[in-house]
C-alpha cells in the first residue's frame, strides 16, 4: 500500500511534532480515528468495547482525534473544545477490564496498519499508546481490590 505519510527510516518521533507530522497530521490523525472506531463497530473481536461506547461515536471520535493531536505534538485540539485533559480521570467511570484494554490496542493496531505506515511509526506509536492504556488498567484494577 502506498502512502502520502513521512517514509523517513529514522524520524524522531516523539520530539516536537515529528509524529504529528508522520502520520500526516490532523488529516492523518482523523483518518486514524475513523478507521480504530470502524474497527470496533464491526469487528467481532472488540465486541466488549464496543458494547462500553454509546452508539454514536461523533463525541468520542471527536475526543480521541483532537487528543491524538495533541499527544502527538500537533495542535492542542482537545484543550480548545474540552479543556485540560486528564487521562485517568477521563476513563474513571468507565468499568475498564483486561478484555477492554486488549481489544482497545487491537483496534488501534488494525487501524494503525491500515494507515501504510512506516514499520518505524508503526511500533512507535503502539509502543506509546500500550503505556496509558496500561496505566488505565491499573488504576481500574487497583480500584476494585
Amino acid at each position: 500500500m502506498t502512502s502520502n505519510k513521512s517514509s523517513d527510516p529514522s524520524p524522531a518521533y516523539g520530539k516536537s511534532d515529528a509524529t504529528f507530522l508522520a502520520v500526516g497530521g490532523e488529516a492523518g490523525v482523523w483518518q486514524l480515528v475513523n478507521d480504530f472506531y470502524d474497527i470496533i463497530g464491526t469487528s467481532d473481536a472488540t465486541q466488549a468495547l464496543k458494547q462500553m461506547h454509546a452508539d454514536d461515536l461523533t463525541e468520542s471520535r471527536d475526543k480521541l482525534a483532537r487528543f491524538l493531536c495533541g499527544w502527538m505534538g500537533g495542535p492542542k485540539r482537545y484543550r480548545e473544545r474540552y479543556g485540560p485533559i486528564n487521562i485517568l480521570h477521563s476513563h474513571q467511570h468507565l468499568p475498564i477490564s483486561q478484555a477492554h484494554h486488549d481489544q482497545w490496542l487491537l483496534a488501534m493496531q488494525q487501524a494503525i496498519a491500515k494507515q501504510g505506515f512506516p514499520e518505524s511509526l508503526a511500533r512507535y506509536l503502539m509502543q506509546q499508546l500500550t503505556m496509558p492504556a496500561n496505566r488505565i488498567l491499573a488504576q481500574h484494577s487497583q480500584a476494585q481490590q
